[in-house]
């Protein structure tokens, strides 16, 4: 007797993992859960919990401070030093957290990459999160500084959310290109590390660009670095209105161009990259 015929079976096409997986929703959800798993993490078990993740910058802070105030003598002629120099560490902290978390993310999560699919750029964005959690907690104390320190309240302070928002592009930006890189050129990591103790200096953190007396082309140069302009701004909108803004340090608004365009160009080379390798980072762990 001959077999009934049956229905040719329909063979399902198994898509590579693409970088944001095509459901923006999914995305937010997964990178948002990473991040609070992560921040949990951190501190479970510690009796202290976040005091520790605070000491790093306060520590850094304390000994900046004396050095440069009693030594060097660096920030003995500026305004509100104390609180200008907290502030800065804060946010450098911020975007050396978030980029040197970000370049072993993905490969620490192997076992999730190779098991399951889901957007992949969720994982260097939950890294972003996790550190924008801490630097949320870490503003308030630099708000109860400032204001124990004279710094009033004004509607400057407005200036604050867009500038945190260009911080946190960039930060982004270059997890996502340093996760992706990090995959194949396992040297990121030592380079990053070594440039980002090189950016730590260029970048007016433990000085300020207006008390520099090397010229104006020193601080225009020194202005081109995205992280500068907005060091600089913060300290004008918030801290000291009678410090030079951006625009003035850089020697004119148009010249702030350059490093806006900057950050949009990290930004766009980091998606890009890290959508480029998304399919084949599986492959490549």
């Amino acid at each position: 007797m001959s077999r009934p015929a049956t229905a040719p079976t329909r063979l399902r096409t198994m898509t590579a993992p693409s970088a944001l997986g095509g459901d923006m929703r999914r995305f937010v959800h997964l990178a948002h859960t990473l991040a609070v798993t992560e921040f949990k993490l951190r501190f479970y078990g510690s009796a202290l919990g976040y005091f520790w993740q605070l000491m790093r910058p306060l520590m850094l802070f304390g000994v900046l401070y004396v050095i440069f105030t009693e030594f060097v003598r660096i920030g003995s002629g500026v305004p509100l030093y104390p609180v200008v120099l907290l502030t800065n560490i804060v946010l450098f902290s911020f975007f050396t957290d978030g980029t040197s978390s970000a370049v072993t993310s993905v490969v620490d999560r192997e076992g999730l990459v190779r098991k399951i699919q889901f957007p992949r750029m969720a994982i260097p964005a939950s890294v972003v999160l996790t550190a924008s959690f801490n630097l949320g907690l870490n503003l308030l104390v630099v708000l109860v500084f400032a204001l124990v320190n004279g710094v009033t309240p004004r509607w400057s302070w407005l200036e604050a959310d867009p500038l945190l928002v260009m911080l946190a592009v960039l930060t982004v930006g270059m997890a996502m290109l340093l996760s992706a890189l990090y995959v194949r050129f396992r040297d990121m990591r030592p380079i990053w590390e070594i440039s980002a103790q090189i950016l730590f200096y260029a970048t007016p953190v433990i000085y300020t660009v207006d008390s520099l007396g090397k010229g104006e082309q020193v601080r225009h140069l020194i202005m081109l670095n995205p992280l500068a302009c907005i060091l600089e701004q913060m300290r004008h909108a918030v801290i000291d209105p009678n410090a030079p803004s951006a625009a003035a340090a850089a020697g004119g608004a148009v010249r702030l161009l350059i490093p806006a365009a900057v950050v949009g160009l990290v930004a766009w080379v980091g998606f890009w990259y890290f959508n480029r390798e998304a399919p084949r980072i599986a492959e490549d762990l």
